[in-house]
């Protein structure tokens, strides 16, 4: 029995207009939702943090069951929520694969969050029994983007409710089934009770209505730099505690020992996975010198022979990109990169939302491929000639997300490493890397630093309460 029912995407409760789920490859029609207005998020809120109070009072194994149940079922249904992933996002198959897997980890890992010891027993000047103890904050909102949108929904969703809130999820509407949906299907199935979960699919108006929602008081954001910058002003301003994931320009360092027969396809995956419509893409990638003209000429080659197609009907390694919009901006960028002097070693060119992976090299500062954030399948290219160098063309960046190093020294990249400001390191790796169990988050433009996986997720959806108890009521000389 499907998992998922498209007649019930229709909501009377929402105020929305109807909103045509589209196949990114095809425009085919896959569905119909309706959409949420900034006046449906005060009635989600209200009744979010009504089933909170109860859910905060049920055991720690009743809710971590819940989770490890719905870890299982996105394993149980992966077959229909890949085909959702792959024509709604535009994934192509192991993509999906990989964030189901995601998400059934999150879960587990969500799961054994609601057995972490809860506080500290701490010493006093009093005769008293002093402690702190973990409270869940109560509502939390989620606001989630097209590009991974099962991930970057759940791994927010899943340790809030295990750790005793309740959440309204908005996720972007062009993935309103894969990254909001699903997971309110999935979970219903678990066993999670009525009320907990939210979902509204909707535009600015929405996000900006949930961030101001007093019964609301954490946001968790994952989305541009430029949004994330007015939500967290916004947050602000209702003092409440914004958690933002935003953008990135990931540099890949190529040192003058690395194997270029090793480091090719490496590097191809960081810029071209998933049409580079992630936020750890690598968009910069910097080489030595010594092996600049054949990292170029090789990572051309690698993108010509990738093939680029509708990756529900077709084997290929890039799917289309998840709108015109965003087509528009790629090739703009490059165009514009191009107009200042960029040499097009590769790609460049586009049928329908289908653009080709696209290497750039005689890239500088001004180069707008080079210096943005492109969220496309674009490769600039950029020598370097010594360490120094490197590490201050890697530094250069607004951003601090995710930095990847090359080498045959792995002590080397280590060091070299603590000369650069980001949120996330990988020696003899790409940029784009994600784990449940690890932090995850970046710093400067690209947010507020680590606060998703493991234990990160107790700063992120609980607050500290400090209790004392005495025997006797304390005598004062009042």
């Amino acid at each position: 029995m499907p998992l998922l029912d498209p007649k019930a995407w229709q909501s009377s409760s929402l105020s929305g207009q109807e909103y045509t789920v589209t196949e990114s490859a095809t425009g085919d029609t896959l569905g119909t939702v309706t959409l949420a207005g900034a006046e449906d998020v005060a009635p989600a809120a209200e009744a979010a943090r009504a089933a909170q109070a109860e859910w905060a009072r049920v055991p720690h194994f009743v809710r971590a069951a819940v989770l490890r149940k719905a870890g299982d079922l996105f394993a149980a249904h992966a077959d229909e929520l890949r085909e959702w992933l792959v024509r709604e996002s535009g994934s192509i198959p192991g993509k999906a694969d990989f964030e189901l897997h995601v998400a059934s980890q999150e879960c587990y890992e969500a799961a054994a969050l609601a057995s972490r010891p809860a506080g500290h027993i701490l010493p006093s000047e009093a005769p008293r029994l002093s402690y702190t103890r973990r409270v869940p904050v109560g509502v939390v909102g989620v606001i989630a983007p097209f590009n991974a949108p099962l991930i970057l929904s759940i791994r927010s969703v899943a340790p809030a409710l295990a750790l005793g809130n309740a959440v309204i999820l908005k996720p972007d509407p062009r993935t309103a089934v894969c990254g909001g949906l699903a997971l309110a299907a999935v979970l219903a199935e678990a066993g999670l009770p009525e009320g907990l979960l939210h979902i509204l699919p909707g535009g600015p108006e929405a996000g900006q209505a949930l961030v101001a929602d007093p019964r609301v008081p954490v946001i968790s954001f994952t989305g541009s730099t430029g949004a994330g910058r007015a939500v967290g002003e916004a947050a602000g301003r209702h003092l409440k505690r914004a958690h933002l994931e935003l953008g990135g320009n990931s540099a890949l360092i190529v040192l003058e020992d690395a194997d270029l027969d090793a480091v090719i396809s490496t590097a191809a995956w960081g810029s071209f996975f998933h049409q580079g419509q992630i936020c750890m893409t690598t968009g910069r990638h910097l080489v030595h010198q010594s092996l600049y003209e054949e990292y170029v000429e090789r990572l051309a080659a690698k993108a010509d022979s990738l093939a680029v197609g509708d990756p529900h009907r077709s084997e290929v390694h890039l799917g289309p990109l998840i709108d015109s919009g965003q087509l528009g901006k790629v090739h703009g960028l490059v165009e514009a990169s191009r107009s200042r002097g960029a040499k097009l070693a590769a790609g460049g060119t586009h049928e329908q939302l289908f653009y080709r992976p696209t290497v750039l090299a005689g890239v500088d500062d001004q180069t707008p491929a080079y210096a943005e954030e492109v969220f496309g399948p674009v490769a600039p290219v950029r020598p370097f000639a010594t360490a120094d160098e490197a590490a201050a063309l890697a530094a250069a960046s607004s951003y601090g997300l995710s930095l990847g190093i090359v080498t045959g020294d792995a002590a080397r990249g280590l060091d070299l490493a603590e000369r650069i400001p980001t949120g996330i390191v990988h020696i003899n790796d790409q940029t784009v890397n994600d784990e449940a169990v690890a932090p995850f988050g970046g710093i400067a433009a690209s947010g507020t630093g680590a606060r998703f996986g493991g234990e990160s997720n107790l700063e992120a959806f609980t607050d500290v309460r400090w209790t004392t108890v005495r025997g006797d009521v304390a005598a004062y000389p009042f």
